[in-house]
């Protein structure tokens, strides 16, 4: 870390705290819409693509996807 920041524990400690209760999240997710809108686009895409080759497919994956695809969707409905 540059010597002008704070000590790397407390880095540390808000980014896990951030983490944990979803600032990283909807700061992306503000960032995306702010970025979508200035280009000209509504503020959520109305389509999707998986590219079949980056989807993992090995046994139990389907949980983790749909896991991963409620928190996203949970994420956005509070906007």
């Amino acid at each position: 870390m540059p010597h002008d920041l704070p000590k790397w524990e407390s880095v540390y400690t808000y980014f896990r705290a951030w983490e944990k209760d979803g600032t990283w999240i909807n700061l992306n997710d503000i960032l995306r819409i702010m970025d979508r809108v200035k280009v000209g686009r509504n503020e959520q895409p109305s389509a999707g693509s998986v590219d079949s080759q980056s989807v993992k497919t090995i046994s139990g994956g389907e949980e983790t996807a749909l896991m991963v695809a409620r928190r996203l969707k949970d994420a956005s409905a509070q906007f």
